[in-house]
Order: structure tokens, then sequence, then C-alpha cells
């Protein structure tokens, strides 16, 4: 994988700009895609659709973009117009189109991937697998969530990888807060109601902790809304989605910020960018072994973080007492938190793919 620098591409207004093909764009990945289209010229190709995250995607990017059916994808990418093809894993018929038409276009196909396992539902087995292979060892270059996903790339043959390192509006997540405590010791965690989110092995964890017979709480945000619920004789919070400035509180908050994901036959967490956003909040962050940010190296375990196994309950319950009982190791891994988390800006992703189209030697200037 790639360490080089950026290779300075032709003039930022030539004439053929980057197509990225995806189905959103949520409101944390806006900055980076501005950051790259102030590095060379790009248009994103919005198909809608499902969404993995948590957040519904902006209906303004802020950089030139179009609404696309997936249908369309294939004679878009095989246009000629743009110099590069970049596309996600998302969709069912996007990826496939987009790979098609920028081949019969001969126009450079880069494979940004999220992917640190495959899916092993039946329908990906099928077709989803076979198509994936083919990528990782054809595509001109692939640009990887992080380490964890560029190793998994190279293993299955690609070969030309970068890395894009997943990144939050760190000035917006940062802001110095004073919100008001609610309770002696608390632990949020923030995801959809989703089994691979783990809210129900944290709700368990808790209860093996016993901090329920204290004045702890915990907070779920976005997993389930309804009166709080007692399973272990402490408060226990639940609220629906809430928007960016209150999770934003809810984390400056916290003692500590749980994302205890588990894999299953469709999902492995790519990232976690809860985790960044935590740390911004000098919040430290436990978390299972599934979390991309994980294994992509920003959590580390006793160093920002408490990493845990996936799905154990006794030991993210003992996670949760060591972070109670000890407030130093807590305002430690704090610190080191908003330190690391520094790094994982929107120019180091922009830069990651400007390094990638710049090992294409794209061609810029209108046919």
């Amino acid at each position: 994988m790639s360490t080089r620098r950026a290779t300075p591409l032709p003039a930022r207004h030539a004439a053929k700009p980057v197509l990225f093909v995806t189905n959103h764009v949520p409101p944390d990945r806006v900055g980076a895609f501005a950051a790259l289209h102030r590095r060379l010229p790009i248009e994103l190709a919005l198909f809608g659709g499902r969404s993995i995250h948590a957040t519904e995607g902006v209906a303004d990017p802020g950089v030139p973009h179009r609404q696309v059916a997936q249908g369309e994808i294939h004679a878009l990418a095989a246009s000629g117009d743009y110099s590069a093809v970049v596309c996600g894993t998302a969709g069912r018929v996007a990826l496939p189109a987009a790979w098609r038409g920028a081949s019969a276009a001969r126009t450079p196909f880069v494979l940004w991937s999220a992917l640190w396992a495959h899916p092993r539902t039946p329908a990906h087995l099928v077709a989803g697998a076979p198509l994936m292979a083919m990528l990782y060892r054809r595509a001109d270059a692939v640009v990887a969530y992080g380490p964890h996903v560029a190793a998994f790339a190279k293993a299955r043959g690609a070969g030309n990888i970068h890395i894009a390192p997943q990144a939050v509006d760190n000035a917006f997540w940062g802001v110095a807060l004073a919100p008001e405590r609610t309770a002696s010791f608390l632990a949020v965690f923030l995801g959809r109601p989703s089994r691979a989110k783990g809210a129900t092995v944290l709700l368990a964890a808790w209860r093996e902790s016993g901090l329920g017979a204290s004045a702890a709480a915990l907070v779920l945000v976005g997993a389930g809304t309804g009166p709080p619920r007692d399973p272990a004789g402490g408060a226990v919070v639940l609220t629906g989605p809430q928007p960016a400035e209150q999770v934003r509180n809810f984390l400056a908050a916290a003692d500590v910020c749980v994302i205890p994901s588990l894999r299953t036959r469709s999902f492995r967490e790519p990232w976690g960018l809860v985790a960044n956003e935590a740390m911004n909040q000098s919040t430290p962050v436990i978390a299972s072994e599934e979390v991309g940010a994980v294994a992509g190296g920003l959590v580390r375990h006793e160093r920002n973080g408490l990493v845990v196994p996936a799905g154990d309950e006794r030991a993210l319950a003992a996670a949760l007492r060591r972070l109670h009982d000890d407030p130093q190791l807590r305002a430690a891994l704090g610190a080191n938190g908003r330190r690391d988390v520094a790094a994982y800006t929107f120019e180091a992703w922009a830069s990651g793919f400007e390094v990638a189209l710049g090992s294409l030697r794209l061609r810029t200037v209108a046919r």
C-alpha cells in the first residue's frame, strides 16, 4: 500500500473531472469531498437507496453532483467525460455498472472499499463474491478505509492500494463544552437499532457490571425510543436519533463511549465514526474487536480506550467497571484519544485519494 506523497495532478480547472459513484453523502463526508474538490475536479453520482449510516444523506453535498438511478450509471461511466471513475461497494447494480462503463470507455477505475470481510448472504455468495474477486485484481487502484481494509484487499490480489483515513469534522466535534452532569458515571452508546451494533450485548453487560445499582447511567442514542428501561436497578435511557449538536453534548458529558459492534452474515463494522467523534471530546472508548476503528489502528487498547472481544458480555462489563473505578485512567485515555484523532482529518482523506488518482497519470483534457 502506498505511503508516497501526492503526485500533483494537472490544473484544477481540468476539463474532465473524476466521477464518484456512491449512494449517499452523509454529513460527515461533506467536508471530505470539499477538501478533495479543492485539489482536483470531481463530480458525484448519487443513486440513493439504503444507507448504513446513522444519519441521512444531505440534499446538497456542496460539490458538483447529480442524482441518478443505478441503471443510468453504466452509460455515465462509459461516456468518456471523466478522467477516472471511483465507485464504492454500496448498491446491487452500481458497482458492476460503473466498472463495465469505465472499461468500455478505457477510463481508469478506482474501487473505494470499506470491506475487511465479505458478506456471507446467499445473494453475495452467488453474485457479489465473484465480482469483488475480479475487481480486486483488475481495478486500476483501490482506496481503502484504513490499513485493515487495505490488507484485506491485498490478500485478494489488489496491487495499487492507498488509504484514505476515515475522518469527521474535528473542529465541530472538538468544541469545548461543559454539559450538565446527570449521573456519577455516564456511559453512552450511539447507533441504529440493529443486532450488528451490539446494543443487546451492552445491556447484558450493564446488568453484569452491577453499575445499575449505583448512581451510574447508560444512555442509548438512536437505539430505540420509549420510556427508560431498568435492566439492573439503574437508569437506562433510550432516545431516538438525535441531531449532531445533541450527540456532541452526550459525548461531552459521557465518561465512556461504548461501541460493542458484532459481526453478522451481512455486516462487519467498516469503521465506526463515533470513535472519532468521542475522541474529539476527550471521551475514552470501549470497542469490540469487530470495530473497524480498532482494526484500522485508531482505537488502541490502554492507549486511548479499551478493546474487548465482540459479544463477550463479561469482558465488556469488566471494562465498564474498570473505567468507573479509575477516573485517572479515564482522563489519560481521553487525553490520548484527543491527540490521536487529530491526524484523522478531511485533508488526510483527500490526500489519500489524490495519491491514488495521481498514480494513474490521468488524462484530464477533453477528447
